[in-house]
């Protein structure tokens, strides 16, 4: 179904993090920066596990596929942004604002569900270590892949559904680097009260039932990993987990401190706390993957011998 423009409202304005003029070439730089930092670090994990067939497991599989969702997410909003800073021009039209919703919430979401199926992954291989071969299986994987996709895909159409129904007047000033969802319903100028509670529905659903699989999916494997005798065991089982876990906290973490932020400060206040979950997580999820974890270090040493 095409989104249909209800309002005559042909563009926004992207208000961004600051209107000083003096901050916009450090803001250019410092996310230029960040996002090509983010771009190297992903790209040396996908050229890792694709390359080496050390790493051709279940779990370095979602790895790179968390990667692209991770590079994917990133460059829905870094880029428009850096153009925005470098043209003087805040403006993105209708069509484009929803374009960046869709693809914001497809990644965030893919996001959210491959980090959930990596705790699945783990949960197998600590629980039923000797039956992980046989349950992780390339087809049970490719299928947990394409259904995180797919359930992505849906979730991010429906937001885009529900949004294209709200209706907007002459205000039409996003006080965000990016067309934020909360901040288009907030923007709303008639009373859209249906639309706005299936927005938070939705949004509650898919992201609820994938914090509840990773919650039930750790209280199994403490409680399995409690169960071992030997010390050595416990921190092998738990330095396993230890990458996974990291990247969880960080990106649930920063994205619950931004809603709470949301509701005790302003919104540009929120739009500078968003930044930690939209550009600093995806940027830091390499980073904790390849530093935190032996095969992927060594990895990455046989690509740089190589290319040395």
């Amino acid at each position: 179904m095409e989104p249909q423009n209800l309002t005559g409202v042909s563009k926004f304005l992207l208000l961004g993090l600051s209107d000083n003029p003096k901050l916009q070439p450090f803001l250019f730089g410092f996310f230029l920066f960040m996002y090509l930092i983010t771009v190297c670090g992903n790209l040396f994990i996908i050229l890792a596990v694709s390359s080496d067939h050390h790493l051709h497991t279940p779990m370095y599989f979602f790895l790179f596929k968390l990667s692209l969702a991770d590079f994917g997410f990133i460059s829905t909003t870094v880029p428009n942004m850096l153009v925005n800073i470098q043209t003087q021009n805040k403006s993105i039209t209708y069509e484009g604002c929803l374009t960046q919703v869709s693809f914001f919430h497809l990644f965030a979401t893919l996001d959210n569900i491959l980090l959930t199926v990596m705790a699945y992954d783990r949960f197998v291989a600590i629980c039923h270590p000797l039956h992980y071969t046989v349950i992780m299986n390339p087809c049970l994987c490719g299928l947990l892949v394409f259904l995180s996709f797919f359930l992505s895909v849906l979730e991010s159409q429906l937001h885009i559904l529900m949004l294209s129904q709200l209706t907007f007047c002459t205000d039409v000033q996003i006080p965000h680097f990016f067309c934020d969802p909360s901040q288009l319903v907030n923007l709303a100028c008639t009373n859209n009260f249906t639309n706005t509670i299936l927005i938070y529905c939705i949004s509650a659903i898919f992201g609820g039932i994938p914090v509840s699989g990773i919650i039930f999916s750790y209280t199994r494997i403490v409680s399995s990993i409690l169960r071992i005798s030997s010390s050595g065991g416990k921190f092998k089982a738990f330095s396993t987990c230890g990458s996974h876990l990291s990247v969880v906290f960080l990106f649930y973490g920063t994205g619950l401190g931004v809603y709470l932020s949301s509701v005790v400060t302003s919104s540009r206040m929120s739009a500078v706390a968003s930044v930690m979950y939209s550009v600093v997580t995806p940027m830091l999820n390499p980073f904790i993957y390849s530093l935190r974890n032996r095969d992927i270090k060594t990895a990455l040493q046989r690509i740089l011998s190589r290319a040395a």
